[in-house]
């Protein structure tokens, strides 16, 4: 925390959002009122290569070092919100085959949702950070009348992660799993030049929205072609994964070759809406991700070229929206600490 004017004591009874990560874990208070007591991210080192029951104790640590932070009484916490990276169960069961951040063999199929709820001794929400930023990006943007709307998110990082919200509350699915927009295959046409070779996703998908609309799509796919289309660029002498990194600066720059990769992810998500249009037609479409820690312009440039790239009925168009997810990289622990809070009061 840089200013200690952000940071507000309760008023009420609260709810703790823990957004836990790669590196590190965020966390966030949220009270009965629906304010939050951080306005910034409040972070420790989330641990997750030395194991779960590292990660366990720093998500333990992270909890009490917010209540510290924020003034607030152990006895005013209600429920703790949680989520993870995916592929995990409704119930926070990590996938049996593991996950990006939970290789080791100790990850495979841990309930890291119940045993933080056994450490803590209070009761743990859980949904995958995809659905948590999904989350949030629709109670923020509708406020009062959220449980009257519906809403797509995209969450553009390593890879695409996403979000369903219908009425208000998160689309989960009998395994825990739907939301998972980066899997949808799409029409390709419109999308790839004549002669580029169809994206391959880790999942072992062709033509997937993942396989495209990611940094792993750019240093796997797009960049390795587009680099043969301009052999002279800057980034043609770079290890491919550090030329993946650095393409979002030239992208705000206005760079050529950037923005042709960056047009192709807007197209490719502009497809997968497109049948979110058709399948779910949502009030709302939110876009989030590294995009929206882009400069300004370069943001706004995505957004509309996802707009433009998505086919919506002339209906859907006068009451459809198209919006960035709010409030970056906290978006995750305070979508964590909304649905905890609907747990104890049900929005």
């Amino acid at each position: 925390m840089d200013q200690a004017e952000t940071v507000r004591t309760p008023s009420s009874w609260v709810v703790v959002g823990l957004d836990n990560g790669g590196t590190c874990n965020n966390a966030t208070v949220l009270d009965a009122t629906g304010q939050f007591l951080v306005n910034n991210l409040v972070e420790n080192p989330s641990r997750v290569l030395d194991g779960p029951e590292s990660a366990v104790e720093a998500l333990a640590e992270a909890f009490t070092n917010i209540l510290e932070l924020t003034r607030t009484p152990l006895s005013l916490v209600r429920a703790v919100g949680l989520d993870t990276p995916g592929p995990a169960s409704a119930h926070g069961v990590i996938s049996s085959k593991g996950a990006t951040n939970f290789n080791q063999v100790s990850w495979h199929g841990f309930d890291i949702r119940g045993a933080l709820e056994a450490r803590l001794a209070m009761p743990v929400v859980y949904n995958n950070d995809g659905n948590a930023a999904a989350l949030y990006a629709h109670h923020q943007h509708f406020g009062a009348d959220a449980a009257a709307h519906s809403s797509v998110s995209a969450i553009v990082g390593t890879g695409l992660g996403g979000g369903v919200v219908e009425a208000g509350q998160v689309v989960r699915g009998a395994a825990g799993m739907a939301g998972e927009l980066g899997h949808v295959q799409i029409p390709l046409h419109g999308v790839l030049e004549d002669g580029q070779p169809v994206p391959r996703c880790n999942c072992g998908f062709s033509g997937d929205v993942e396989s495209i609309a990611s940094l792993t799509g750019i240093k796997n796919n797009l960049l390795p072609y587009w680099l043969t289309r301009f052999p002279d660029h800057p980034l043609a002498s770079e290890p491919i994964a550090t030329a993946a990194k650095a393409l979002r600066g030239y992208g705000e720059k206005e760079d050529p070759l950037a923005l042709a990769v960056f047009g192709q992810q807007a197209k490719a998500i502009g497809k997968l809406f497109t049948i979110a249009a058709n399948f779910t037609d949502p009030s709302a479409y939110f876009l989030g991700g590294g995009v929206v820690e882009a400069a300004p312009h370069f943001r706004q440039w995505f957004l509309n070229t996802v707009r433009e790239n998505t086919d919506l009925r002339d209906e859907q168009k006068a009451v459809a929206t198209f919006a960035l997810v709010p409030d970056r990289d906290m978006a995750g622990a305070r979508g964590a600490a909304v649905a905890a809070l609907a747990s104890v009061t049900p929005l």
